[in-house]
């Protein structure tokens, strides 16, 4: 028998950027995508303490220009922001702030999802010498490939080697 084949394997997923890895340019497409559920949406609104109806009741929702209810936008952006963290901010020191938050469409439950990031700029961090600072666009886009939101974030990242590793 095959020595090799008795051999046992491991290999870690390695999730995460770090500072070397990010180009400006790139483009990250973040998969998987989610789909909004009415339970989502009116949770997330009460746990705010939002209480404009138009995010919980359909019957006022229906009156609206909309016809129906709309999905909170802090709850998209939310879901925006976590769908980019294993290819943007899986290994940051902190997210140094959000520019920019545009929200272009409605988004309706039932709606379906996705982000993407482009890497805007990067630099090296003058007062860490370990770590750098990134800044990327993220835009949210439903199914269909329209655009609901975008925003710039900047995050601290770690220089490969300079941070927690696991």
């Amino acid at each position: 028998m095959n020595d090799n084949l008795l051999k046992s394997v491991r290999i870690r997923e390695n999730a995460g950027r770090f500072y070397e890895d990010f180009e400006p340019g790139h483009i990250y497409e973040h998969r998987p995508g989610r789909t909004i559920t009415e339970t989502d949406n009116i949770w997330f609104t009460l746990l705010t303490m939002n209480t404009h109806p138009l995010h919980f009741d359909n019957a006022y929702a229906a009156k609206s220009e909309f016809g129906q209810a709309l999905v909170n936008s802090c709850l998209t952006l939310s879901m925006v922001v976590g769908m980019s963290v294993r290819d943007v901010s899986q290994h940051a020191i902190g997210n140094l702030g959000w520019d920019k938050v545009a929200l272009t469409a409605p988004v309706f439950v039932g709606d379906t999802i996705y982000a993407e990031s482009e890497v805007l700029a990067k630099r090296e961090s003058k007062s860490r010498p370990t770590q750098g600072i990134v800044t990327v666009k993220t835009v949210g886009l439903k199914a269909d490939g329209k655009q609901f939101m975008n925003f710039e974030r900047t995050v601290l990242v770690p220089k490969r080697g300079g941070g927690i590793e696991t």
